[in-house]
């Protein structure tokens, strides 16, 4: 490794065992009930009823939760931009502008600078958490765990070990890393790891138009199926919003490269429809938009997701950006290896009326998530490994490579505190798993299940 600069830190690595204290902690429910008063009403019981399914599934809607208590322990003082809530489920697969496939995180709503650390805990939390939730025995948890945090190491090592130039051109190519991914895994991970990665390359936008769509009176509109996807016109008068969304169309192409803005000026708004999205983010406004190019059968869909304050700004600091949907494309573009060409930003007052912040991407470009949930141990460990190198990636554009890379060093003290810690706060939010299920049987938070 390359000498660089003297680690800015005192704090031993053994404190990042360190999950904070449990003494005048914040109760979990309290917090989800203040976050749930900035969404939508009628979705929050469907919030609430997914996030009780299990505590993994809480663990995604909880982020607010964990910023509370990532707080309350000690930090290295080593900063990089973070993901904000970088669990297993935020990863995935998705095309690049070059239409290659790439491996990379992809939910920013929580991104802002912060310690680095936050990032890794939560990544390595969630390994936990998905393992618990396969059954996995203590001894194959720990081994997904150790490895991950190792991966995460060794990758922010190696990346110290690199030009600045090659680190920014560094990505997780699919088709380049698919028999490396597939070595040693059985057979039936095998199976379904093609199936995700040969699933996410048919979701382009075509199966969006597809899939959400059909035919009305000669046109193409977007299909009912409520709660998940309504329709504009079963919403609100529908003149009144497509004018705000329109707005927002216009408004929002100033956030675009002159090429990119070229192309979706070709485009005109001809449906949109409000859709659930997620466990954390169910309760946001999310617009997706259908939108018209030289005939009927020239349609891209796009959506526009309300951008709220980052969990971690209370903590971490304010972010540099006044917009929270710019904050949230500006850190998607530092943290991600390419980014989707119709990314991109605007403020204006939402068809409530209101004025808010949105940012705004294609629905569906060759995206797949897998299916953690389907896991056997060789699996997670894999997957877990990919997910931490690209979080150290990520990590290693925007914050002090060098200076991380020396303060986790080259031996295991790091990977062992760590995957203390993803124990220790498992247990915690198996307990604040508990608490919402009670919370919803008491008849104090309603819930729709199953959705």
């Amino acid at each position: 490794m390359r000498r660089g600069k003297a680690a800015r830190t005192v704090l031993p690595l053994d404190a990042l065992a360190d999950a904070g204290p449990t003494e005048g902690r914040p109760d979990p429910v309290d917090l989800l009930e203040q976050q749930a008063t900035a969404r939508v009403p009628e979705l929050i019981p469907l919030r609430y009823g997914r996030m009780s399914e299990s505590p993994f599934a809480f663990y995604r809607g909880s982020a607010l939760v964990m910023a509370h208590d990532l707080a309350k322990t000690p930090d290295s003082g080593l900063r990089a931009q973070l993901c904000g809530d970088a669990h297993l489920s935020n990863f995935g697969v998705f095309g690049s502008p070059e239409r290659r496939m790439l491996f990379d995180a992809n939910d920013f709503d929580e991104t802002l600078p912060g310690p680095f650390e936050w990032d890794v805990k939560r990544l390595l939390a969630s390994v936990e958490l998905a393992a618990r939730a396969n059954d996995f025995s203590r001894k194959e948890r720990r081994q997904a765990v150790l490895g991950a945090a190792r991966a995460y190491r060794e990758a922010v090592r190696e990346f110290a070990r690199q030009a600045t130039l090659a680190v920014w051109y560094a990505h997780a190519s699919v088709e380049e890393m698919m028999d490396e991914i597939l070595t040693d895994l059985p057979g039936r991970s095998v199976r379904r790891t093609r199936a995700t990665v040969s699933k996410a390359r048919s979701s382009d936008h075509l199966r969006a138009v597809e899939k959400l769509t059909a035919l009305v009176g000669g046109h193409r509109r977007f299909v009912a199926d409520p709660p998940l996807l309504v329709p504009l016109r079963d919403l609100m008068d529908e003149g009144h919003a497509a004018v705000r969304m329109h707005d927002l169309l216009v408004a929002y192409r100033t956030s675009l490269q002159d090429d990119r803005r070229h192309l979706l000026e070709q485009y005109r708004l001809v449906d949109m429809a409000r859709k659930v999205v997620g466990v954390g983010s169910v309760g946001t406004r999310a617009w997706i938009m259908l939108l018209q190019g030289t005939d009927e059968n020239d349609l891209i869909v796009l959506q526009a997701k309300e951008a709220q304050a980052s969990v971690l700004e209370e903590f971490a600091g304010a972010s540099d950006y006044g917009n929270h949907a710019q904050r949230v494309v500006e850190g998607q573009r530092l943290m991600q290896a390419a980014s989707d060409i119709f990314l991109g930003w605007q403020r204006v007052v939402g068809v409530d009326d209101v004025e808010r912040d949105f940012y705004v991407r294609q629905l569906r470009d060759w995206k797949g998530s897998f299916p953690v949930d389907e896991l056997i141990p060789a699996g997670m460990a894999r997957y877990s490994e990919l997910c931490a190198w690209s979080l150290a990636r990520a990590h290693s554009r925007s914050g002090d490579r060098v200076t991380i890379a020396a303060y986790l060093g080259s031996s295991d003290r790091a990977d062992e505190a760590l995957a203390e810690y993803a124990a220790a706060y498992a247990d915690r939010i198996e307990t604040d798993h508990a608490r919402l299920v009670e919370a919803i049987e008491s008849g104090r938070l309603p819930a729709v299940k199953g959705v």
